[in-house]
């Protein structure tokens, strides 16, 4: 559309947001988390349509006070940490999910990767996972046990190892995306690589399905987690690789936060799989049926956060602005 067309359709709403973001001490996160993300809708169209516009200059002051005034230092309740996993977080997620598709991308590919080279090489199963764990589950396989090493902690201990590990893995996944994303790129290499040639060696021994029913009981939101990890990572960099009409010191600040927002909500998500990595997936002996329901769940759960809920929160949004 025209721009004379574009600023007549929402000249009232920007004074309005204006007036409470210069009047206003105290914003509800709802309402300024809302603000920002219009203001941001209406800059990336003005970015496209109208780049040197000053109509476009004025839309980014605006959503950079917005900007401001949601990371402005205040206390955390109960209240607001249930308002940010089930509210501010999806809601603002869904203006990121590109990372969230890159990442899952590359760690497809590299999971490919990781099983092709153990079809193509017998010692690259040891190169990757170590003499010492494969020479142990080949022994497991002998004694008819080929999970066992499930089993061989104490439920708490490997729920509680499992659960910091993967957090630890996570956050350094975030935080290389310093390295303008190969960081963050490696640690993706690096698990998803694991993740190949372990799952084909269980099927070179003809326990291909037995590994699955098993292993993705706590795996399905431990990768899946993993992968959100990337994306926040993978944010970070964008912030320093493409700062579009912001200066690059703003565009890092403000994509390693969001990007620290995309990392921490996979915290709840990791204490689950470690719950079932310690507790639920020493029972191998479980039906079939009961193992796949659990799987399937835990797919349910985290498509249903990363992908379902942000959308119906930004739907919703458009269809009152209808």
């Amino acid at each position: 559309m025209r721009e004379v067309v574009f600023i007549k359709r929402n000249k009232d709403k920007w004074l309005s947001y204006e007036e409470i973001l210069s009047k206003s001490k105290y914003i509800k996160s709802e309402e300024i988390t809302q603000i920002y993300l219009d203001l941001t809708d209406d800059l990336a169209y003005a970015n496209t349509y109208y780049p040197e516009s000053k109509t476009t200059e004025y839309i980014n002051q605006l959503a950079g006070s917005a900007h401001r005034k949601i990371y402005k230092t205040k206390k955390e309740s109960v209240n607001s940490v249930k308002d940010f996993y089930l509210y501010r977080f999806p809601k603002m997620f869904y203006h990121y999910r590109k990372y969230l598709y890159f990442s899952f991308a590359i760690f497809v590919i590299f999971v490919a990767i990781g099983a092709f080279s153990a079809s193509k090489d017998g010692d690259y199963v040891r190169l990757i996972l170590g003499n010492g764990y494969v020479d142990m589950t080949l022994d497991n396989i002998q004694k008819g046990d080929p999970m066992a090493v499930y089993k061989q902690a104490g439920s708490f201990d490997m729920f509680l190892g499992i659960t910091i590990n993967n957090i630890k893995v996570a956050l350094f996944t975030f935080i290389y995306g310093l390295l303008l994303g190969l960081g963050t790129l490696m640690y993706m290499l690096q698990n998803a690589i694991m993740l190949g040639s372990f799952q084909y060696f269980f099927y070179q021994h003809g326990l291909f399905w037995e590994s699955v029913r098993t292993i993705w009981i706590h795996g399905t939101i431990e990768i899946f987690s993993i992968i959100v990890a990337g994306a926040a990572g993978f944010t970070l960099a964008s912030g320093i690789l493409f700062p579009g009409t912001y200066t690059r010191k703003q565009a890092f600040i403000m994509k390693a936060k969001i990007g620290l927002k995309i990392m921490i909500s996979t915290i709840p998500f990791f204490i689950i799989a470690g719950f079932f990595e310690g507790f639920v997936t020493r029972h191998t002996e479980m039906p079939d049926a009961l193992a796949v329901t659990i799987i399937l769940l835990s797919l349910t759960l985290m498509i249903y956060y990363y992908f379902i809920l942000p959308y119906k929160l930004n739907h919703i949004k458009q269809n009152n602005d209808e």
